[in-house]
């Protein structure tokens, strides 16, 4: 598996399979365009929990360490480092990315 993590991503453009729409301390808005070759969508790891959250309704699913893949129209956590992968649907994937690190710092 290859490791890569959002902070060595670059812009569109060069190399980042993604678009970030909205960035706040609290969560991302990210989306992922319907012309992306499923090879870009790699397996990686980040380095802080995060929730994701659809926004809209997709047939694109997502796979965690060793899970079968899954629906993305339920939220789902994902564990600082765990391995994870979204597999390619129809249209474009629209998602918020709740930085689960900053929640849980206010507590």
């Amino acid at each position: 598996m290859q490791n890569y993590s959002d902070s060595n991503q670059t812009s569109e453009g060069s190399g980042k399979p993604y678009t970030d729409l909205e960035i706040t301390d609290k969560y991302i808005i990210r989306e992922f365009g319907d012309d992306i070759d499923p090879i870009e969508l790699m397996w990686h790891r980040d380095n802080e929990d995060r929730t994701i959250e659809i926004l809209g309704e997709t047939d694109w699913a997502i796979q965690l360490e060793d899970s079968l893949p899954t629906s993305l129209n339920s939220r789902i956590f994902i564990k600082r480092h765990e391995w994870h992968r979204v597999i390619k649907g129809t249209g474009k994937l629209q998602l918020k990315i709740h930085l689960d690190w900053f929640i849980a710092s206010r507590f």
